[in-house]
């Protein structure tokens, strides 16, 4: 018997509690996982995510705002997310409810995604999609005449929350005191002070950061403009599978084939890349890059790819220092998240080496 759907959930969907069944899905170790489904036409299905932690609201708030603006700019790379708030069943619990991806079908499928192309839905590589991503101007936000760095909400990169607020139209100012400085406050607040790690994040915050991020530098006299990044992007965030929920509603309006009919069986949705768990904000194009080229996982092709529809930021010759940059980032919250020195001390080289090239300190 498949556990009760939470009135909540429900009447955040407006679904029919006789007509709606829920079962596990997956899992991880913040969350549980489901996936709800409607028993009557129309077909809906829906991946569910509930954690009995007060810590779930940001974190659940955050991806939701995330997926919503990643989706808004390239709807095939990601799901739409649909609602989340807190259960009426469980006190200090929260869910968060988006489309279902079946992420099996890409196992199944031998004949539509051969290659690294997008296969049989809309066509389109994740090199392409992300380039759209990264080209697509970032929103107005409310009460500003220009695009902002920054994002709406707070959002999380693993458990850890990133401040995105105030709006600025300073990259470097974002970059240093929204991200390097405050993942160093908290991953000091986890592990101990850390003079020697200190003294390389505010004198690179300080000193590094202007050099090569710094307005008028970057991107030359146009600058850069902030666009939406996914933020936490390696390959365990990026896959292969289909949105039956957009499949079935495109049959439902389609005209009915007899002959597919009387076969009584489903065309099979068209495998899309899709990327999921998402911390956002208003950043730097290359910003996204530096997790990427942390884990692997995307190989030369991609990049050619990508720098194809994307070039480079000028200038040219500072873009592996700027990626680099970008990663200690990850590293720093890393070594926040599961301590130890592995993760600290690979923040610690690149910091060194960038500190000791652009601060003029050895």
């Amino acid at each position: 018997m498949s556990p009760l759907v939470d009135p909540a959930i429900l009447r955040a969907l407006s679904l029919d509690p006789s007509a709606t069944k829920i079962a596990s899905h997956g899992g991880s170790g913040f969350s549980s996982t489901f996936r709800l489904a409607t028993t009557t036409k129309p077909l809906k299905s829906f991946f569910v995510k509930t954690a009995p932690n007060p810590d779930a609201a940001l974190m659940f708030e955050g991806e939701h705002a995330s997926l919503n603006a990643i989706h808004s700019a390239v709807p095939s790379l990601c799901p739409q997310s649909f609602a989340w708030g807190k259960l009426d069943s469980q006190a200090n619990s929260y869910f968060l409810a988006t489309e279902f991806i079946d992420l099996s079908s890409h196992r199944r499928s031998t004949s539509k995604t051969g290659g690294g192309g997008g296969g049989g839905g809309s066509g389109i590589t994740l090199a392409q999609k992300l380039a759209k991503l990264h080209t697509t101007p970032a929103p107005i936000p409310s009460g500003h005449s220009t695009a902002r760095f920054g994002f709406p909400v707070p959002t999380c990169c693993g458990d850890t929350p990133q401040p995105n607020q105030p709006y600025t139209t300073s990259w470097p100012d974002f970059f240093a005191q929204n991200r390097l400085l405050s993942i160093l406050e908290r991953g000091e607040s986890g592990n101990g002070k850390d003079a020697e790690l200190r003294c390389l994040v505010e004198k690179t915050a300080s000193k590094v950061v202007p050099r090569l991020l710094g307005e008028g530098h970057l991107g030359g006299a146009q600058g850069i403009t902030p666009v939406v990044v996914h933020g936490d992007l390696w390959c365990g965030n990026h896959g292969r599978g289909t949105f039956p929920g957009r499949h079935q509603a495109q049959q439902a309006s389609a005209p009915v084939d007899n002959d597919e009919a009387d076969g009584g069986g489903e065309v099979e949705a068209g495998i899309e890349h899709v990327i999921y768990d998402p911390s956002s904000t208003y950043a730097h194009s290359e910003y996204e890059l530096g997790i990427m080229k942390m884990f692997g996982g995307f190989g030369s092709g991609f990049y050619d790819e990508y720098h194809h529809l994307v070039p480079k930021t000028e200038p040219v010759s500072e873009y592996d220092d700027r990626v680099a940059l970008y990663e200690c980032y990850h590293h720093l919250n890393h070594w926040a998240i599961f301590g130890g020195g592995g993760y600290r001390n690979g923040a610690a080289t690149i910091l060194k080496r960038l500190v000791k090239k652009y601060a003029g300190d050895g």
